[in-house]
């Protein structure tokens, strides 16, 4: 999701210190003081608007939630509804995804969620893609010993080389799914984004990951 920064999308952050970091390294080892109570924490790289994040966070008040998001204007409007709804169980963070170890200590996150990631398809963009081996280093660092990694696509590119990378790095398989809207179980609990709700609609199948680290 690429929008135009929109001149009221940054004040708006800078006047909202309170639910959404732009330094979140300041915040490393600290994240419990950003929450009403203290919690398993998950996050989600790339948050869109929001949909996904926000009502994991409004179903499962028991947890912590941080969405990431690097463009200005995308956060913002994630920020207005937070704005809005308040809740007390989620955070957001206006930088760059690719900074994790800076942003976290080390076992300091229980979950992580790749919803819809951009597939950088080219072979020389192969280092942006968000399930390429120097993000699992990273993932890895930040992620608890149980932690888990939860990876949705539509892009059959992304989910074959994704399958790949993480079996290179030596990861556990907890649950995989090559058309995830068939199993009736898996839907119970499933949270849609708003790029799933569209793909879903047209038809398309949705890929699911959820894997973990082996200690």
């Amino acid at each position: 999701m690429r929008l135009r920064n929109k001149p009221w999308a940054k004040p708006l952050i800078e006047n909202n210190p309170d639910l959404i970091v732009t330094k979140p390294s300041e915040y490393c080892g600290k994240w419990k003081t950003r929450f009403e109570k203290e919690a398993p924490l998950f996050i989600e790289i790339g948050m869109g608007k929001g949909g996904f994040i926000m009502e994991m966070a409004s179903r499962h008040p028991e947890n912590n939630y941080i969405g990431i998001e690097i463009q200005t204007t995308v956060a913002a409007i994630v920020l207005r509804k937070q704005i809005e709804t308040r809740l007390p169980n989620l955070q957001l963070i206006c930088a760059n995804g690719s900074g994790l170890s800076e942003y976290f200590e080390e076992n300091e996150v229980a979950g992580i969620y790749l919803n819809f990631s951009d597939p950088w398809p080219k072979k020389r963009q192969e280092k942006r893609r968000l399930t390429y081996k120097t993000f699992l280093k990273q993932y890895r660092y930040v992620l608890s010993n149980k932690g888990c990694l939860e990876f949705k696509t539509d892009n059959r590119g992304l989910f074959e080389y994704t399958l790949v990378s993480f079996n290179n790095y030596g990861m556990n398989f907890n649950q995989v799914f090559l058309d995830l809207h068939k199993d009736e179980e898996a839907m119970i609990e499933n949270v849609m984004t708003e790029y799933e709700d569209k793909f879903s609609k047209k038809g398309q199948p949705i890929y699911k990951i959820s894997a973990s680290f082996k200690s």
